[in-house]
């Protein structure tokens, strides 16, 4: 027999979000998730009717609260081997996440990055340095170094399952988005873990490592917003409490990126925003796999 649990909205996401017993609460609406209460990531409904649903994948949300970061671990748990990754891990929350992963008892093949971050050091090169096999990913475009540099069009294959790369620069010259695949045998709706290209109700700024705000906007508009409209988002930060939305929900509402192309450039061009506390530390750190004597030789 299921059981389900239901959560109301909660502002400020949390490790208790996290935990196999609750579930996750979606952006400004408060939209219910129904979870089933299993190892696998089971069947989601939410209240306008979309249901995410796969007997394969594993998934979790996971947060770092002083950069606001989310990482996701995602995982074939039909596969023998169970094959997992990890997007976008943070140096400070390496050891739990690790420690989420063998309770699980997953076998971790890849930290991979949505982009060179200015906010946080990447954990990639930690993560590598303690669980051997582990390669990093980033994109050729960043720059950076990695285990394998991926462009647009390639697939990372855990198991069965795979994330599709899309190209989405603007927010930085190398900005990636992964996308899980399109198939009978992948999740549906499908998932974008979009990085600070596209945040809920948001984006990441452009004035800064190759930013452009044309390139963001024509990024999200013909890699993000071309998914079908109940595409779950996943961003890379949240500084509000959400924790996923879609493509249709962020088409609409969107404060930015509802915008024609000369709004949303002028939007960007006045944010006026602080530099980065982290960027003079992050940025270097994180162009060498996040660790500056973890340098992994590119394939």
């Amino acid at each position: 027999m299921l059981r389900f649990r239901f959560l109301p909205f909660c502002p400020c996401p949390t490790s208790s979000l996290l935990s196999s017993k609750t579930t996750f609460s979606t952006s400004r609406t408060p939209l219910l998730l129904f979870r089933k209460l299993s190892s696998q990531m089971g069947s989601y409904t939410t209240s306008s009717g979309s249901q995410l649903s796969s007997s394969k994948l594993l998934f979790r949300q996971l947060f770092e609260k002083d950069s606001a970061t989310y990482t996701y671990l995602l995982a074939d748990v039909s596969h023998p081997d169970k094959p997992a990754l990890l997007v976008d891990p943070v140096d400070k929350t390496v050891d739990r996440d690790l420690s989420l992963v063998k309770e699980l008892g997953l076998k971790l093949i890849y930290a991979i990055n949505t982009h060179v971050h200015a906010d946080h050091v990447t954990g990639t090169g930690l993560i590598k340095s303690k669980v051997p096999g582990v390669k990093s990913i980033i994109s050729k475009a960043s720059n950076a170094r990695a285990d394998r540099l991926i462009e647009p069009g390639d697939k990372i294959y855990f198991g069965e399952l795979f994330l599709e790369v899309r190209a989405t620069p603007g927010h930085t010259l190398g900005c990636v988005t992964y996308v899980t695949g399109d198939g009978p045998n992948q999740p549906q709706p499908r998932m974008a873990f979009t990085g600070d290209a596209l945040l809920i109700r948001g984006c990441g700024r452009t004035d800064f490592q190759g930013g452009s705000s044309e390139n963001l906007y024509k990024s999200v508009h013909t890699q993000i917003f071309t998914l079908p409209k109940d595409t779950l988002l996943y961003p890379a930060h949240d500084y509000r409490g959400f924790t996923v939305s879609t493509v249709g929900e962020e088409m609409m509402y969107n404060p930015r990126l509802t915008r024609n192309e000369a709004g949303f450039k002028g939007i960007m061009e006045n944010l006026n925003l602080s530099y980065p506390k982290m960027m003079d530390i992050a940025v270097p750190a994180n162009m060498v796999c996040g660790l500056q004597d973890v340098e992994p030789k590119a394939i």
